[in-house]
């Protein structure tokens, strides 16, 4: 098998900062479409006349798809080049994006975010797979906390973004800039990759493991598919056949996965140290605030009967301090870093408390647990990627990629579903507010063991 090679970071130099810039920027512009469309809903039904199972689509139609080929797409850059498939990846995703923007009807719509799921998830796993074989030590820390604050602040800026837009209403254009805005953006892009992203040898000895894509395709499928559709439909019993259908396959997958000689996914990657901690915490802090951003936003909007602007600006004091502090959290002294995600978690619990506090009848908390909120998912959210990666070596970098940026979608299309049918269900905001501090409360558990294991390192 031939051996991959790696541009080390000594070649990239001084283009490390712009470099990394064109990375975080495609990961950013795929977050925004996991958010940025439920703000125009309601414009979007009205413009297509469209109903509820329709809309739903429209949100879970990205969602599903981006899920369901993550793990292929972070394979595809090892087997033809990380930046190509990038590079591929901003493209499709630039040209759904604009096909979206244009749709004459909400069937092509719902088409056309098919497609631009399938493009992120071509795109997104090599961001990862790049800043672990191009970026070393310090550089490769900095680097990754950077990614963790664009992962924390872009469903959040797209709710921000996506109620400026249609508040502003460019030229009578109504939802339609919340795609079209992606189209400059990957035009920039296209433009900026191949002078900034060092180009890669990709493993031509390898071949893709076509049985493994098509297991673990249908397993994704089957369990997002319900997650994101289930409540709008009533929870049909066919839903839980799906779950369990979906819960068989992904039994099959690993034992395949484990047999075959060249998988699509190397399960040898979770025994490095951390990396299980990791993704346990990562999935309990996203479930979280995937829960919690869906409820809030139906809360100010449905509830409080908001307009989309006042309901974006509502979310600032979150966004604000989550991007900050999950920025600038490695200025804290080395010697507390391995603290900062329970500690995190620890002010997530505070703040969804607050949340739930707030509308027993004390209002005036509403700030600052949102506050509270932001500053402990950018403790957690962004340490905990950084913390996940610290000892898996560089030949499996796509492999931690894939399995990252399963479970970052996953835990997102996962707490929308579970705490958004708790509130739709006829569970106050309140009571909703005490599952989500819960689900933080456990997941500075899973925390500790990662805190124990990035301390001993």
């Amino acid at each position: 098998m031939a051996a991959v090679m790696i541009n080390r970071p000594a070649d990239v130099g001084t283009r490390r900062g712009p470099m990394l810039a064109v990375l975080l920027l495609g990961q950013f512009m795929a977050l925004l479409d996991t958010s940025v469309v439920n703000v125009a809903m309601p414009t979007i039904g009205a413009a297509f006349h469209a109903s509820g199972a329709w809309l739903q689509l429209v949100v879970g139609g990205y969602m599903v798809a981006y899920a369901m080929t993550l793990i292929t797409g972070a394979r595809l850059g090892d087997l033809y080049g990380r930046r190509r498939m990038y590079l591929i990846g901003v493209a499709l995703f630039t040209l759904a994006s604009l096909a979206c923007g244009l749709a004459p009807g909400i069937l092509p719509l719902v088409l056309f975010r098919f497609a631009q799921g399938m493009a992120a998830a071509v795109m997104v796993p090599q961001i990862i797979s790049v800043i672990q074989t191009h970026f070393a030590g310090p550089a490769r820390a900095k680097a990754l906390s950077a990614y963790g604050a664009t992962l924390s602040a872009g469903q959040v800026a797209g709710l921000v973004v996506g109620g400026l837009l249609l508040a502003a209403n460019l030229f009578g254009s109504q939802w339609r800039p919340i795609f079209l805005i992606n189209v400059p953006v990957g035009i920039l892009l296209a433009v900026l990759v191949p002078r900034l992203v060092p180009a890669d040898q990709p493993m031509a000895a390898r071949r893709l493991d076509l049985a493994g894509l098509a297991i673990s395709t249908f397993a994704v499928l089957l369990l997002v598919l319900p997650m994101v559709i289930g409540h709008e439909l009533g929870w049909p019993r066919w839903t839980f056949v799906c779950f369990a259908l979906g819960l068989v396959l992904a039994v099959v997958f690993v034992r395949f996965e484990r047999r075959v000689a060249d998988p699509l996914l190397n399960l040898d990657v979770l025994r490095a140290r951390g990396l299980g901690a990791g993704i346990a915490t990562l999935a309990c802090t996203l479930l979280a605030v995937a829960g919690f951003m869906f409820s809030f936003t139906l809360h100010l909007q449905n509830g409080l009967h908001e307009s989309a602007l006042r309901s974006a600006l509502t979310w600032l004091p979150f966004a604000v301090t989550f991007g900050l502090v999950g920025y600038f959290w490695r200025s804290l002294p080395s010697r507390l870093h391995y603290v900062v995600v329970p500690t995190g978690l620890a002010l997530c619990v505070l703040g969804y408390a607050g949340i739930g506090l707030a509308q027993l009848g004390a209002g005036s908390l509403v700030w600052p647990a949102l506050v509270l909120a932001g500053a402990g998912m950018g403790l957690s959210a962004s340490p905990v990627v950084t913390q996940s990666l610290v000892h898996v070596p560089l030949s499996r970098a796509a492999d931690a990629s894939g399995v990252l940026t399963t479970t970052i979608q996953l835990s997102q299309v996962g707490g929308v579903a579970i705490f958004g049918t708790l509130y739709l269900s006829g569970g106050s905001l309140t009571t909703t507010s005490w599952f989500l501090a819960l689900m933080a409360a456990i997941g500075i558990v899973a925390g500790s063991f990662l805190a124990r294991n990035v301390h001993q390192a």
